[in-house]
């Protein structure tokens, strides 16, 4: 499945809020540095939907705090 996703890094707690139009907003702790926030962004995503990391994609927004993911298995 592909959602889309904003991203809050910085934030002062890892947390995954669900929008009503079933988009997400991820808060995350981690700098947007050298990709650690994408790497964190796809940790907390593979615990959210308890699937492995290597099921998360994000295919568009690699740069960008709107991003689009894909989700597979589970």
């Amino acid at each position: 499945m592909k959602i889309s996703v904003k991203v809050q890094p910085r934030a002062s707690k890892d947390e995954v809020a669900e929008n009503a139009d079933g988009s997400l907003k991820v808060y995350l702790r981690t700098a947007p540095t050298d990709g650690r926030a994408n790497k964190e962004l796809i940790d907390t995503l593979a615990k959210h939907y308890r699937v492995k990391k290597s099921d998360i994609r994000i295919i568009t927004g690699k740069t960008s705090r709107n991003k689009i993911v894909e989700v597979a298995g589970g």
